[in-house]
Formats: structure tokens, C-alpha cells, sequence
């Protein structure tokens, strides 16, 4: 796999979604979480989204329940609670897990491409971030405490 184009995760209805349908987009790849402390960066995220998106860029998030058990809703209450909660029309796809033996092989490959402090692979908690430029390619990742807020003048560069 070279570029994230090579990934078809399902989408949160259920349905493959390849993410060669993004080609030539900037891209926010986020594993996301209904029950966490980080989860008002729902906001922030679709506030990139609304105020970039015309210029070629999305947020993807990816729900994942492997931190606290954070994320224990099936797809119609995860999208129940993004809907209402938070307006969230960004693309959303179907609960995965981020780390270990059943992780996702998107995230596998986000994971090498761009490790975290000292080295590690491993996602350490809700609302990690990974930017991905217009070629597919993963150009930073961002911690959890980064708010969506802070990353929105490397978008800019990107565009």
C-alpha cells in the first residue's frame, strides 16, 4: 500500500467506501468517540470542515471503542449522536479498532507512516489526528490534545 487511496473501510451505513473517492483531497483522519472528555472537538472538526471544504478538503472520522469503552454505540446511535449532537456532516465510517492484533489496516498503515513520540506506533487515545495531503499521503499526526482549531493553518498550506 502506498497512499491511503488503497483503503476501502465501510462507510457508518455500512457500505464500502474507498478512499480513492477522496483522491486529490486534504484529508483529517480521526478516530473518534461518543463518551470521551476530547469529544467536543466534534465541533471544531466540523467547523474545518464547513470552512475548507469547497477548497477540497474533508474530515474522515472513524469511531472506535478501544479507549474507556468510549465509543459503545452501534452505527444508527453513533450517528444519532453526531447528527444532533454536534451537526457532524463530515463522512463518517463504521467503528474500528485503531490498535493491536484486529486494527484496521488503514490505521496500520497511517501508524507506520507517520509514528508517534519516540517512535511509537500505537494510537494512545481518542481524537488522534493524521493529515494527508492531495497525493495520499500522510504528511503529520496530531495528539489528542491538539484541537482541530490548531491544525487549521496546515490545512491552509495544504490548499
Amino acid at each position: 500500500m502506498s497512499s491511503i487511496y488503497d483503503f476501502t473501510p465501510d462507510s457508518l451505513a455500512g457500505s464500502p467506501q474507498p478512499l480513492a473517492d477522496y483522491r486529490g483531497q486534504v484529508l483529517l483522519v480521526v478516530n473518534v468517540a461518543s463518551k470521551c472528555g476530547f469529544t467536543p472537538q466534534y465541533a471544531g472538526l466540523q467547523a474545518l470542515y464547513e470552512r475548507f471544504r469547497d477548497r477540497g478538503f474533508a474530515v474522515l472520522g472513524f469511531p472506535c471503542n478501544q479507549f474507556g469503552s468510549q465509543e459503545p454505540g452501534d452505527a444508527a446511535e453513533i450517528a444519532g449522536f453526531c447528527s444532533t449532537g454536534y451537526g457532524v456532516g463530515f463522512p463518517m465510517f463504521a467503528k474500528i479498532d485503531v490498535n493491536g492484533d484486529g486494527a484496521h489496516p488503514l490505521y496500520q498503515f497511517l501508524k507506520k507512516a507517520e509514528p508517534g513520540i519516540l517512535g511509537t506506533e500505537a494510537i494512545k487515545w481518542n481524537f488522534t489526528k493524521f493529515l494527508i495531503d492531495r497525493e495520499g499521503q500522510v504528511i503529520e499526526r496530531f495528539a489528542p490534545t491538539t484541537s482541530p482549531e490548531d491544525i487549521a493553518g496546515r490545512i491552509e498550506q495544504l490548499l
